[in-house]
């Protein structure tokens, strides 16, 4: 069973960044797609970006593209969501998710999911 532990979340001015991570274990980590998904209050989750279990292919939601990046750390079992020019409506629970193999832009697709953190953008 995958665990996920995500990290990097506070509170930032409109126009800044932030780095979440996501350590992942319990399964062999290259085995697995992984996704970021937020979800904001009164919303539905919606997926951000995925990584492909290989890295080579990466998929980003279209209110974000642009504006982020997944990357993933094979040796730290980690999967990382840079997020540059951030506005008051990235304001929401980011959660990270995994599946085998293959991204999906489907959120209910995912087994895996962590607890969460917050990202709350300031106008």
């Amino acid at each position: 069973q995958v665990h996920l532990a995500e990290s990097g979340g506070g509170l930032v001015q409109a126009g800044g960044s932030l780095r979440l991570s996501c350590t992942a274990s319990g399964v062999t980590f290259s085995d697995y797609a992984l996704a970021w998904v937020r979800q904001a209050p009164r919303k539905e989750r919606e997926f951000v970006a995925g990584v492909s279990a290989g890295g080579g292919v990466k998929s980003y939601g279209g209110l974000v593209k642009g504006r982020v990046s997944i990357s993933r750390d094979y040796a730290k079992s980690t999967v990382y969501l840079e997020m540059n020019n951030l506005k008051p409506e990235d304001t929401a629970d980011y959660y990270c998710a995994a599946r085998p193999v293959a991204i999906s832009r489907s959120v209910d697709e995912y087994k895996g999911w962590g607890q969460g953190t917050q990202v709350t953008v300031s106008s």
